[in-house]
C-alpha cells in the first residue's frame, strides 16, 4: 500500500492549536518550550513511501521517529496533517474504520517484544488472528507456519520467558505477519539484541520481505541498519526532515553537515554495491561478428580488447592479437580466441570485491541477476567510493 504523509505537526502539551501558528512560523524548539510550555516533537513532515518498500525513518533520541511511527495507525493523533494510505485520509476514518484498519491492514513489531507472558508462543502469534474472528484451528495453523517462517518450528508450545530476546523477536514478527497485513510499522525492533543476532533478524527480514514484497515502516537510531535494510531513508533531527533518498544518494551526496558527520564512520564497502563503480565497456561484439568488422572496430576506439557476447551474456574477451589470428584462419571465427574473465554480480557488496581486485589484473565483469553483461568494474572508482 503506498502512504503519503502530508504536513504533520506535532505538538505535546495543554493547547498545541494555540501554538501551532509559532510552529510554522519557524520558532525553534527550545524557544517554543519556554514560552509556552509545549514540546515541539514534528514539524512539517512530508514523506512519499511506495508500496512493497522498506522505508526507514532514522535519527537519533528525542528526533520525534517513534512519535512518526505511531501516527500511522493513529496511536498518536497529529496536532496537523494528513496520512493517506492508498489515497485514504486515515486520520478522518471513522471509530469503527480505524479498528478494521488496525485489525486487517497494519500490525506493528515493538522494541521490547510485546508477547503475553502467560500464553504459549503459539498463542502469542494467534492472538491477532482471534481478534479477527478467525475459527480457532486456523489460527493454530497460521501461528504455526509464520513460525516455521521466522525459525521457530518446534518451539510453539514454549513460554516467552523461555526463549532467547532474539527468539521472542521473532515470536514478534510472526505474530505481526500472520494476520497478513499491508503495511507493518517496526519500532526500533532490533535495537535490544545483542549485534550478532540483530544481524540474523535483518537478514530474516530480508528474506522475508523478498517473498511478502510488504509496505515496511522500520525506525531505527542505527545508521548501519538504516542503510541495510532500506530501500529509501528518511533522517529527522528535532522533529524536521533533515535529508531522504535511497542509501546511495544519502552516503554520497550528504545534504549538510549533520548528515556528514552521521555519515563519517559508516563502512562504505558494505552499503555501496559493485553496481556504483560500473564503467561500460568501449567495444563490445558478438560471436557472430567477422575478424575484419572486430578489427575495424578496436582501431576506432583505440582499445587493446573487446568483449564478446552471445544473447547479452559475456562470453569473455578477445585481444586484437587474437583476433589477427582468427582472421589467418580458414574458419575466419573468433569463437575459439576469446579469453574468459571474473565476473561479479552488480548487486555485490562492494567489499567483496576487494580480493578479485588485489588477485586479478585482467578485466572483471559485472552482470546482473540473469547473468547479462553490463559492464567492467572499475578500480578507479571502487577506490574513489570507499575513501
Amino acid at each position: 500500500m503506498k502512504i503519503e504523509v502530508r504536513n504533520i505537526y506535532k505538538l505535546f502539551g495543554t493547547r498545541p492549536e494555540k501554538w501551532l501558528g509559532e510552529a510554522k512560523a519557524g520558532v525553534t524548539k527550545r524557544e517554543l518550550l519556554e514560552k509556552s510550555g509545549h514540546t515541539l516533537v514534528l514539524r512539517n513532515i512530508n514523506l512519499n513511501i511506495e508500496a512493497g518498500q522498506i522505508y526507514v525513518i532514522m535519527g537519533l533520541s528525542g528526533s520525534g521517529k517513534s512519535t512518526l511511527i505511531r501516527h500511522f495507525n493513529r496511536l498518536i493523533e497529529p496536532t496537523e496533517g494528513q496520512i493517506k494510505v492508498d489515497g485514504k485520509d486515515i486520520m478522518a476514518m471513522s471509530k469503527r474504520e480505524l479498528e478494521d484498519f488496525r485489525r486487517h491492514k497494519v500490525s506493528m513489531v515493538f522494541q521490547r517484544f510485546g508477547l503475553l507472558p502467560h500464553k504459549t508462543i503459539v498463542e502469542n502469534v494467534a492472538y491477532g488472528l482471534g481478534i479477527q474472528g478467525v475459527s480457532k484451528s486456523t489460527c493454530h495453523k497460521k501461528a504455526c507456519y509464520w513460525l516455521d517462517q521466522v525459525g521457530l518450528n518446534g518451539f510453539e508450545n514454549q513460554y516467552p520467558a523461555q526463549l532467547s530476546g532474539g527468539m521472542q523477536q521473532r515470536v514478534g514478527l510472526a505474530r505481526a505477519l500472520a494476520t497478513d497485513p499491508d503495511i507493518l510499522l517496526m519500532d526500533e525492533a532490533f535495537s535490544a539484541l545483542d549485534p550478532l543476532i540483530r544481524r540474523e533478524m535483518q537478514d530474516q527480514l530480508i528474506a522475508l520481505q523478498e517473498k511478502l514484497n510488504k509496505t515496511i515502516i522500520f525506525i531505527t537510531h542505527d545508521l548501519d541498519e538504516a542503510l541495510r535494510l532500506g530501500n529509501r531513508v528518511a533522517i529527522l533531527r528535532d522533529g524536521e526532515l533533515i535529508q531522504e533518498g535511497t542509501p546511495e544518494d544519502i552516503l554520497l551526496n550528504p545534504e549538510n553537515a549533520y548528515v556528514k558527520a552521521f555519515l563519517q564512520d559508516v563502512n562504505r564497502g558494505k552499503v555501496l554495491t559493485v553496481g556504483h563503480a560500473l564503467k561500460p565497456s568501449n567495444v563490445t561484439i558478438t560471436t557472430d561478428t567477422s575478424p575484419e568488422s572486430a578489427l575495424e572496430q578496436l582501431r576506432h576506439h583505440g582499445a587493446d580488447y573487446a568483449c564478446v557476447l552471445e544473447n547479452k551474456v559475456l562470453k569473455g574477451i578477445i585481444t586484437h592479437l587474437d583476433i589477427i589470428k582468427a582472421k589467418q584462419t580458414s574458419s575466419n571465427d573468433i569463437v575459439g580466441y576469446v579469453h574468459q574473465v571474473a565476473t561479479i554480480s552488480e548487486d555485490a557488496e562492494l567489499q567483496s570485491v576487494f580480493p578479485q581486485l588485489l588477485d586479478n589484473k585482467k578485466p572483471i565483469a559485472v552482470t546482473n541477476q540473469k547473468k547479462e553483461f553490463k559492464g567492467w568494474l572499475s578500480r578507479t572508482k571502487v577506490v574513489e567510493l570507499i575513501q
